[in-house]
């Protein structure tokens, strides 16, 4: 039986030379990630009904968790979208579900997606965040192929309470996340 690390694992595995590593004194004082929000724009399904709810039910299956529709805030007369239609849907993870959906995410969705090298690591912002974008949620080992009528594409935000991009970026790299290799 083969002895897989965890990323929660990981983390607790390498906080102290992560303390040591960033100077820090105090251990609550490491970057830790707080939460992880998957959000997805349902705009281009505005009126097909059984497409809105197989997105619904797509990222239901892939978090574990329900959805919640998110509003336009105004109304965009180019786009045909009306002040508080529906435009789009968000899933906030936190606690076990967080770990176990990045655990997926970094060890069996990335892997599959086609001709993937890594994550730029210019995707980390200045506040230490970390924004992947999905094309088809079908790299998911959630989602049956071939109950698909209706591709979509999503973005996660991981959220970290790291106060830089550099410290973020040693963060993510402790986990395990697939950054690219430094040039």
């Amino acid at each position: 039986m083969s002895t897989v690390k965890t990323i929660k694992q990981r983390y607790s595995d390498a906080l102290p030379s992560l303390q040591k590593d960033l100077g820090v004194d105090n251990v609550m004082l490491v970057p830790r990630i707080t939460k992880v929000v998957v959000n997805t724009g349902i705009g281009k399904f505005i009126k097909n009904k059984e497409a809105i709810a197989e997105v619904e039910a797509g990222l239901r299956d892939i978090t574990g968790q329900q959805p919640v529709k998110t509003q336009a805030s105004k109304s965009i007369s180019g786009f045909k979208i009306r002040e508080g239609q529906n435009v789009g849907m968000k899933v906030t993870l936190h606690g076990q579900r967080m770990w176990d959906f990045l655990d997926r995410l970094v060890s069996i969705s990335l892997p599959r997606v086609r001709d993937f090298h890594g994550i730029n690591a210019s995707v980390i912002d200045d506040a230490g965040n970390l924004n992947v974008g999905i094309k088809e949620h079908m790299i998911f080992p959630e989602i049956v192929a071939e109950n698909v009528k209706n591709s979509f594409g999503f973005q996660i935000t991981v959220i970290s309470t790291a106060d830089n991009k550099d410290d973020a970026e040693k963060l993510y790299r402790v986990l395990g996340f697939p950054l690219e290799k430094e040039e």
